[in-house]
């Protein structure tokens, strides 16, 4: 089993530098955290009830991007 490697509780700038392969999946949800300035200090959960996604789905998204 993989350990996930982004969580909830990443904040959105952090995961964006780390993983730049995230973009697309950012892009899919239609969130446009990519030079945001909110992203310096929200949380992939809070975007995610931002946007009214379901943020296990999200995150199981931005872990796939990951690994892939």
């Amino acid at each position: 089993m993989t350990e996930d490697r982004i969580t909830a509780d990443m904040n959105i700038k952090e995961v964006l530098e780390k993983y730049p392969e995230t973009v697309n999946v950012f892009a899919k949800y239609n969130m446009g955290c990519v030079g945001c300035i909110a992203a310096s200090f929200e949380k992939i959960k809070d975007i995610a009830a931002v946007h009214g996604t379901d943020v296990d789905s999200f995150v199981k998204d931005l872990n796939a991007a990951v690994q892939s």
